[in-house]
């Protein structure tokens, strides 16, 4: 039995790879740097702000966040606007309320809006669904150790448009070498896209990282905490394993003695 298993799952590791190989030859993902990569990592505020404010003036067009609640923009360890602030940006989105019987300013307590579009896909959850280059094995030691994730997919598909087109069935289709091949999303960053209010150029690619880094804590918003958690856990784990290394040879030194 105990072969059968070890024979079983050698054979998931194999199909697994090779699974992750051939996803990884669709297009080229750029390894950009993050701030909150490693495990110790933490995100940037000021860039999450930053990305907000694409997401709001560029993507919320066509793409929804409907799993974000607006009240988790004013918490720590993410965009951390103020009270105020978060309240009066969720009041720019309208929401339907079945009470009301029609659409009202939305409240803290509500969700970003859908996608209009039915073929603009829901991005809540877009950097931890399309992650980028896991590593020969397919294991993800790469994407933990050097971040080659969901954000670095979502910046190299923003900056990955060659601008071939090409027309299917009435559609216009568009290369995009991140994608590997084309897709029917135009380019829609060009860079001087918005006017950052803390100075910061919006050139190109920090408009396209900018936004990544906050589609990441869309999808992760818990994730400094996650990594404060485990960081705990194994400083206890340490500690007490040299406790429990240090008692065992108390107590168990005296015996050996006698016996030798």
């Amino acid at each position: 039995m105990i072969r059968n298993t070890i024979v079983s799952g050698l054979a998931a590791l194999v199909l697994g790879a090779g699974g992750a190989m051939a996803a990884g030859e669709g297009g080229h993902v750029t390894d950009f740097s993050f701030s909150f990569e490693g495990p110790f990592g933490a995100y940037d505020q000021a860039q999450l702000q930053r990305g907000l404010q694409v997401y709001t003036e560029v993507c919320s067009a066509c793409h929804g966040l409907k799993f974000v609640p607006f009240r988790s923009l004013s918490y720590p360890g993410g965009p951390a606007l103020e009270e105020d602030a978060m309240r009066a940006y969720a009041a720019q989105f309208e929401v339907f309320d079945p009470e009301l019987d029609d659409f009202r300013p939305a409240a803290p307590t509500d969700h970003f809006p859908q996608s209009s579009l039915a073929n603009a896909p829901d991005l809540s959850l877009m950097a931890k669904a399309r992650a980028g280059f896991h590593g020969p094995a397919g294991t993800g030691f790469n994407q933990f150790i050097r971040g080659m994730g969901g954000p670095e997919y979502i910046a190299s598909l923003l900056l990955g448009f060659t601008g071939e087109e090409r027309e299917e069935a009435g559609v216009i289709l568009y290369e995009n070498e991140a994608f590997g091949g084309y897709l029917a999303m135009n380019p829609v960053l060009y860079g001087d896209d918005v006017s950052y209010g803390d100075g910061t150029p919006a050139t190109l690619e920090q408009e396209a990282k900018d936004v990544a880094a906050f589609l990441m804590w869309a999808a992760e918003p818990k994730m400094m905490a996650r990594k404060q958690a485990g960081l705990t856990a194994v400083l206890f784990l340490g500690i007490l394993t040299i406790l429990l290394y240090f008692t065992n040879k108390k107590l168990w030194t005296p015996h050996k003695c006698e016996h030798a």
